[in-house]
């Protein structure tokens, strides 16, 4: 069985943020406002919270007063009665939830002379992400800052195809885990196949640094990642969705 806590242990080392805190099981995290996980909070112990009511209060004026969104992260480990509550308090549900894939990352390593890595997002990893249209400069900005607050391993792989950096890919080894990020391909290299190769290549990369499970997040609504994270052997381990409540006017 996925070891959830685990998984999410890893996502949220893999995604650090300037400034977090604790309250009880929950982490907040807050960066510039962009990337989801680094921008919301999340229960680490499923166990019923009885000063739940108080706790949503406090963590929701801390992100208020910090000039964000308050946003709750919602996994299995929720304290029961946190999504009623917050539903309660005037939070939105968001219309996608993520799906967390995992599965054996020895099977999916393989090398590839065509993929480098950049060790940072460097100018030509950062022009292939701004090919992915989910990305905003608040993003962009968060991704830029992300080496000086990463203390696992990570990987900035940009693949080479037909004399042009055609597709990006970030990868970071901690513990057992190897989880992958920021998948994109140029427009006109796509249906090539080169997600696989780079999951692939960062698979590889991972194992010379003795993990395990690989591991993706994915929107519910995105069959075509699915299926590419699927046909490497990836299974849905779990699902979370965002809370959201923005700042009064």
């Amino acid at each position: 069985m996925t070891d959830i806590a685990a998984l999410e242990r890893a996502c949220l080392s893999a995604l650090p943020a300037p400034r977090h805190a604790w309250d009880g099981p929950f982490v907040i995290k807050a960066n510039l406002g962009g990337t989801g996980r680094a921008n919301a909070c999340c229960s680490l112990d499923p166990a019923p919270d009885p000063a739940l009511e108080a706790r949503i209060e406090r963590i929701e004026a801390t992100y208020h007063r910090l000039g964000l969104a308050s946003r709750f992260r919602s996994t299995p480990l929720d304290p029961p009665g946190l999504a009623e509550a917050l539903l309660a308090r005037g939070y939105g549900l968001d219309k996608d939830d993520t799906i967390v894939h995992a599965g054996p990352l020895a099977p999916v390593a393989t090398a590839d002379p065509a993929v480098r890595d950049e060790a940072g997002p460097s100018e030509a990893w950062m022009a292939l992400i701004a090919t992915a249209e989910y990305q905003t400069p608040t993003r962009r900005a968060e991704k830029l800052r992300n080496p000086e607050l990463l203390a696992a391993r990570g990987a900035w792989l940009v693949l080479r195809e037909d004399g042009a950096d055609a597709a990006c890919l970030f990868a970071v080894a901690d513990g057992d885990c190897c989880g992958i990020f920021d998948l994109a391909t140029r427009p006109e290299f796509r249906r090539r196949g080169l997600g696989a190769r780079l999951i692939r290549a960062a698979a590889h990369w991972a194992e010379r640094h003795r993990a395990t499970t690989l591991y993706a997040q994915v929107a519910s609504s995105n069959a075509a990642s699915r299926a590419l994270q699927e046909s490497l052997g990836l299974r849905e381990a779990y699902r979370y969705c965002y809370y959201t409540k923005p700042i009064a006017p």
